[in-house]
């Protein structure tokens, strides 16, 4: 048995888990992610071999269905959201599908204020879909948290600089927020960037 394949995990979650965990995005007001953004963060942290991941923005746990389907059986996803009642609603969903307690970690918080505290290194995917306008600090906190060949993936940034973020004349906080988040990634040493028009976008770097 190949090293790959004693560390592989199913390569979707269970499709009555993850309805439920739509569900309970509902019922909460969360926008949880498409099954097209799922699908890509299942095979980006299958692709990094993930053991390590970390998540900003927990939901109802939909989006981490998705990660520790890709991820190695024995791998551990770190989940920050500043909201309890999510947590307390992912930690259900997870717990209903099936995924041991020990498989995820989760931490209550902003995440530019837990990340700084996480290890340098340690982790091989990252997911952030938080909104806000601070896309750029949490690339550079990618690139401290990931090891080379891992992977940071954003959502959400076409959708948050609606109509066009990439055009100038749009001045909005979220545009301005979006052009400023991929001229960061263009330009860093330690980034090789794509922008994939899935969901509300997502812009997706490996870490070199």
């Amino acid at each position: 048995m190949t090293a790959r394949a004693a560390g592989a995990a199913a390569p979707v979650p269970d499709p009555a888990a993850l309805a439920d965990a739509h569900e309970r995005a509902a019922d909460l007001g969360v926008d949880a992610v498409s099954d097209a953004v799922g699908a890509a963060l299942a095979m980006f942290s299958r692709m990094a071999d993930a053991r390590t991941a970390v998540e900003v923005g927990t939901g109802a746990g939909v989006s981490a269905q998705w990660l520790l389907s890709g991820m190695r059986h024995d791998g551990v996803l770190t989940t920050i959201d500043v909201e309890p009642e999510h947590q307390r609603t992912a930690r259900t969903a997870l717990s209903a599908a099936g995924i041991p307690s020990a498989r995820t970690r989760l931490i209550g918080g902003r995440g530019l204020e837990v990340l700084p505290r996480l290890a340098d290194d340690a982790y091989e995917m990252m997911f952030v879909d938080c909104g806000g306008t601070d896309h750029a600090r949490y690339l550079a906190e990618a690139v401290r948290l990931l090891r080379p060949g891992g992977v940071i993936v954003m959502h959400g940034l076409i959708e948050a600089g609606s109509p066009a973020p990439l055009d100038t004349a749009n001045r909005s906080p979220a545009a301005v927020d979006a052009r400023e988040a991929l001229r960061t990634a263009a330009e860093h040493d330690l980034l090789l960037p794509s922008l994939l028009p899935l969901g509300g976008g997502l812009l997706c770097a490996a870490r070199v």
